[in-house]
């Protein structure tokens, strides 16, 4: 697999409006409160299946970006550069060092799995335990 190949559009397209959509409807259940306690579900479910397919595509590339700067020397290349002068060096390497050390990826496996057991729990309460 080629690490720098990247989706293509319209799989793009799909994450992104996957985390909107989800996003939308876990707000929207403030309002949906009032009028229909299935739509509520409805919504919630849309919710939390969003979040899930957004998270996951989030860790990815993020554990993508920082294998592409470790494999690839990146932090080593820039600082060995003699022709960007030092504060460009110094910008390039604060941005790969921290792509490589965030916590980002660990936010995204926290939400992606306290969303999936919400979901599981979410089936087993609504469509198993009566």
């Amino acid at each position: 697999m080629d690490t720098t190949k990247e989706h293509s559009k319209l799989l793009r397209n799909f994450y992104f409006w996957s985390g909107i959509i989800a996003t939308l409807a876990y707000r929207i259940i403030i309002v949906l409160n009032f009028y229909s306690n299935a739509w509520v579900k409805i919504s919630w479910y849309i919710g939390t299946i969003g979040f899930i397919i957004y998270f996951i595509h989030r860790y990815q590339i993020s554990e993508k970006r920082a294998k592409l700067i470790k494999n690839q020397q990146l932090r080593e290349k820039i600082q060995a550069c003699n022709s960007i002068n030092k504060e460009d060096t110094k910008s390039l390497d604060y941005i790969l060092r921290t792509l490589v050390t965030s916590k980002e990826k660990w936010n995204y496996i926290f939400i992606f799995l306290l969303s999936g057991l919400a979901l599981i729990f979410g089936v087993i309460l609504d469509f198993l335990v009566k």
